[in-house]
């Protein structure tokens, strides 16, 4: 079990990559982008969601530290142009931004 979780994390981490705010706007307005907060590994947040682990989505959703991108997040994101982590969980864009 561990062996086969150690693989789907290394899938994951694979999958990963940088994207900028102008090439996550098609995603956004699909409602499909889903921050991050940088107290999670956007690994074992995106582990979770393809296991479907409720009790860790919940718990992550619950402190806040999982949401939906918002509106005014897009408006700063225009003005900052900062650069994102992201990886794709189906139907979901997890990002979390690159803090220079």
């Amino acid at each position: 079990m561990k062996e086969k979780e150690d693989l789907l994390k290394h899938e994951l981490n694979r999958q990963t990559g940088k994207i900028t705010w102008p090439e996550l706007e098609k995603h956004f307005a699909r409602g499909v982008v889903i921050k991050v907060s940088h107290d999670l590994d956007l690994i074992e947040v995106a582990l979770s969601i393809s296991r479907d682990n409720q009790q860790h989505i919940h718990s992550f959703l619950k402190k806040h530290h999982l949401e939906h991108a918002s509106i005014d997040d897009a408006k700063s994101w225009v003005e900052s142009q900062p650069d994102f982590w992201a990886i794709v969980t189906a139907p979901w864009i997890l990002i979390q931004e690159i803090k220079n």
